[in-house]
């Protein structure tokens, strides 16, 4: 979410994601019709598991880091996706609500918003989750950078420097380090960016009162405690989803 600039706002991120998604599957089709195999492999390298009866197994309310509230955004405002298998995952982006936690929450859960986040980090320091680290959350507003990055949203609002906790700082820190240390990218500012980062963003969260120095220190020093039983909840998933891949004769690529 954010404040945004004062120059007319592009179209938004959740709409341009669906529309192009739908360009890619006529691209895709098209491709396959012309013999262009490197392109229609590539495709359906993403959208595989939207055949009937092909799906990645979930678990109603489970989360991807440990301690996390569930609450669901709407299906509108993201898409089903089987990330890293079929998107990188090499970014963080850093989002501020503008707005209360309850309100933030109920635009998500709004199916005309067009966008959210994966997860929203309080004032106090409580996280919720509301959508799998696995899909591809409309909170960027650029197709690109919604498939690569996990979006965090921070309770608060960019001009006021009160917003920005002790608390929310070291939970969102440690946040933001289990999701490189998941991923395997560098816990710094080229993955670690801004909504104001996003190419052709009109968003300026976090804004000038975020201290981008304390929090990457806090990334970078986030406690090991908890480290194991965050693993352990990673290989869960894992061998979950080699299960599901080895009954199916599919291929998690």
């Amino acid at each position: 979410m954010g404040a945004r600039t004062g120059r007319t706002a592009g179209t938004a991120g959740g709409d341009a994601d669906r529309r192009l998604g739908r360009r890619a599957l006529l691209v895709g089709g098209a491709a396959a019709a012309v013999g262009t195999a490197v392109l229609a492999r590539q495709e359906l390298s993403h959208l595989w598991w939207r055949l009937p009866g092909v799906d990645r197994p979930r678990v109603a309310g489970a989360v991807d880091f440990r301690g996390a509230r569930w609450v669901a955004a709407s299906p509108a405002n993201y898409r089903r996706a089987d990330r890293p298998d079929d998107y990188t995952v090499d970014r963080v982006v850093v989002h501020v609500t503008q707005g209360g936690y309850r309100s933030a929450v109920k635009a998500f859960q709004d199916p005309a918003h067009g966008a959210a986040a994966h997860y929203i980090v309080r004032r106090d320091g409580r996280i919720t989750q509301l959508i799998r680290e696995l899909d591809v959350a409309f909170h960027a507003g650029n197709r690109g950078y919604n498939e690569r990055s996990v979006g965090i949203e921070h309770e608060g609002f960019v001009e006021d420097a009160s917003s920005f906790t002790d608390a929310m700082y070291a939970a969102s820190a440690r946040l933001t380090a289990a999701i490189c240390r998941r991923y395997g990218f560098l816990a710094d500012r080229e993955h670690i960016i801004g909504h104001v980062q996003v190419p052709g963003t009109d968003h300026t969260d976090p804004g000038p009162h975020w201290d981008w120095g304390r929090y990457m220190r806090l990334v970078r020093q986030a406690p090991t405690i908890g480290a194991q039983q965050q693993k352990n909840h990673d290989v869960r998933h894992a061998v979950l989803h080699r299960t599901f891949y080895a009954g199916s004769g599919l291929r998690g690529e």
